[in-house]
């Protein structure tokens, strides 16, 4: 048996049990590098079948009732997308149409190809590699079935996750809002940020988003050429997709804060972003957002919905709490947790 050429499921099982034809086959294929396999014994069938073969041959002296069965059995078996080729040669002195009548009847999940002996070597040989990318090409419609099918299963699976957000976000938005323009514009301030990183994360081409990207994303809209008012430092990391859009929704609630009370609501407020990851093992990675330049602060009798979400938000993809104090100069946020919790795979 030589080298299998087209792939290693795709080979021929032959069943010849007469004379040499077996041998004779066996030969012709080889020497045109189909890899090929011989059914000695009828008790050795089933076995054979269970390791898939890509193409069966069959002469007319081993279609007895125990081999069309077994087949018939076998390819009872076979997904949707399979349409097993099986090549019969048959005599000419054979009941070609009874023989193809009842075979058609008990083999309806195979693509039937008839030939009559004696038959021309080299039809015989085009024929078997033509069925043989003809069962390439089932199994790569098998593959983009199979790829559909876990597209469809991961979009719904992100649709009910952005809808869960979508309805957390509003049901909290509306906690801390006094008036139905408020409600309004932080909603929608809100899910722009939410769009904004699953932007962001479709233009990456995959399930991983830049850090550097998120900060960038998020500051963008409250920057000027001429003012720079932001100061982001921190190493190159992909988060995965879920940790930055965590990371891009805390930073437009901190940035939300910065402009109604802290350092963007003023001309001389400034935001700092630093971020770092720690050569101990296990690596860890720590964020601080620190304010300066606005106005003093106080600490707020109640924690509103941003304070909230940040908190438990960060907790929840970092590991770790993170520690939101209202220095009189200005809030300070810092986070730190495992890089594993939050840095994309390979």
């Amino acid at each position: 048996m030589n080298a299998n050429t087209h792939g290693e499921l795709d080979w021929v099982l032959v069943l010849a049990p007469y004379r040499k034809d077996a041998a004779y086959i066996e030969m012709l294929l080889v020497e045109h590098g189909i890899n090929t396999r011989i059914c000695a014994k009828t008790d050795d069938l089933t076995d054979l079948l269970n390791g898939v073969p890509a193409v069966i041959l069959v002469t007319h002296e081993s279609l007895t009732s125990q081999t069309i069965d077994t087949i018939a059995s076998h390819l009872s078996l076979q997904p949707n997308w399979s349409d097993l080729p099986i090549f019969i040669l048959l005599d000419r002195k054979a009941p070609q149409p009874r023989i193809r009548a009842e075979l058609e009847k008990r083999w309806p999940q195979a693509r039937q190809l008839f030939f009559q002996r004696p038959v021309v070597a080299l039809e015989l040989v085009s024929g078997v590699q033509s069925a043989l990318l003809v069962r390439l090409r089932q199994r790569d419609v098998r593959d983009f079935i199979a790829r559909e099918r876990e597209l469809r299963f991961e979009l719904n699976h992100r649709v009910k996750n952005i809808l869960a957000s979508v309805t957390s976000i509003f049901r909290m938005t509306s906690r801390g809002a006094d008036t139905i323009d408020a409600l309004t514009k932080d909603f929608e301030g809100r899910l722009a940020a939410l769009a904004n990183v699953h932007s962001a994360v479709f233009e990456q081409g995959g399930d991983t988003v830049a850090l550097r990207g998120i900060v960038d994303l998020t500051l963008k809209p409250y920057s000027t050429d001429t003012i720079k008012r932001f100061r982001a430092e921190g190493p190159d990391l992909m988060l995965t997709r879920d940790a930055g859009t965590t990371l891009a929704l805390c930073l437009h609630e901190l940035v939300t804060n910065a402009i109604k009370y802290g350092a963007l609501s003023t001309a001389e407020g400034r935001i700092s972003i630093i971020w770092e990851i720690t050569a101990s093992q296990p690596q860890m990675l720590r964020l601080e957002w620190s304010e300066s330049g606005g106005p003093t602060v106080k600490e707020p009798t109640r924690a509103g919905y941003g304070t909230r979400y940040i908190r438990s938000a960060l907790a929840a993809v970092f590991g770790e709490k993170p520690v939101v104090t209202f220095e009189s100069h200005g809030l300070r946020c810092i986070v730190a947790g495992p890089v594993s919790n939050v840095m994309a795979k390979g």
